[in-house]
């Protein structure tokens, strides 16, 4: 909560689109993904999304969403060393420049934008100077664990920057794209096809496509960075939520959840219905959104 009882908002996930804004200004923290899919998993706009942001500023006095650097319309510079530490410092100096630094903020995130968030949060716990203020915090079906994430094919081989990765991007096209995204979301909330092409012209937008392989280090980072990133989410002492889609096969159940409630017991979870998948606020907006409220309700 910000001043004079005000709530504020902070939605990380790889990219909402920025024309879901009413009055206020949109930003996705990723929460953002960032896998082949990632750059528009949240694009499914205005359908489903839409009933998310209602809500959300309904509630909250400021919601911020943005397009991580590499993902939806933001520029994706290229060669880059695209890297978590950068999100979060970009996420930082976002909400520097619109003067919530010394703010109490929400934090809401999804898959890429869960790690970014982790970063995030081991920052504002080693109560750095400028650093977030953070009051909460929900995690959506993203990898935090790299020993229960099960990255797709096409990911590892992209992660692993070999010869082929370059390759692989460039023959990349749409029917490659939408063969890979459909099964990862369950079999009654699949996307339409207008729904697929829109999320590849996010994709697209900026050479999107020539970047995924550089975006996927996160991967390897967060291996890599395991300790500092799991560390802080088992340190803290804010309110920790986890909206769960168990049909996920990234994040598969039940290894994934026996693993989070052992090692964040003090978390709360909710698990959405059984065909429920990775992207739990596209494929069941609603109940994503009763999830969250019934959260930042209970404290």
């Amino acid at each position: 909560c910000g001043s004079g009882g005000s709530r504020w908002g902070c939605w990380l996930c790889p990219c909402l689109r920025r024309t879901c804004t009413s009055h206020p200004l949109s930003f996705p923290l990723p929460f953002t993904h960032g896998n082949l899919q990632a750059s528009s998993s949240l694009t499914r706009d205005c359908a489903s999304s839409t009933k998310i942001w209602e809500g959300l500023t309904l509630r909250f006095h400021r919601v911020i969403a943005l397009d991580f650097l590499g993902f939806g319309f933001s520029d994706k510079p290229r060669p880059h060393h695209y890297s978590i530490f950068e999100q979060a410092s970009i996420v930082e100096a976002l909400l520097r420049h619109l003067g919530l630094q010394n703010r109490r903020i929400n934090l809401l995130s999804h898959d890429y934008g869960d790690i970014v968030a982790q970063e995030l949060l081991y920052r504002y716990k080693q109560n750095r100077s400028g650093r977030l203020t953070i009051k909460s915090l929900c995690l959506s079906n993203g990898g935090i664990f790299p020993e229960t994430h099960r990255p797709l094919l096409l990911q590892k081989l992209l992660k692993d920057g070999g010869v082929l990765s370059p390759i692989l991007t460039r023959l990349m096209n749409f029917f490659v794209f939408s063969r890979g995204l459909t099964p990862v979301f369950g079999p009654y909330t699949r996307p339409s096809e207008s729904e697929l092409w829109d999320m590849w012209a996010g994709i697209r937008n900026n050479d999107g496509n020539l970047v995924i392989d550089s975006l996927l280090q996160y991967i390897n980072q967060r291996k890599k960075f395991r300790r500092r990133w799991v560390g802080a989410l088992a340190s803290v002492t804010i309110p920790i939520h986890f909206i769960y889609g168990p049909l996920d096969p990234v994040n598969p159940y039940p290894e994934f959840l026996e693993l989070y409630r052992k090692t964040l017991p003090r978390s709360t979870v909710s698990i959405l219905d059984d065909h429920i998948s990775h992207y739990p606020q596209l494929e069941d907006p609603m109940g994503f959104l009763n999830a969250y409220m019934g959260f930042i309700n209970s404290f």
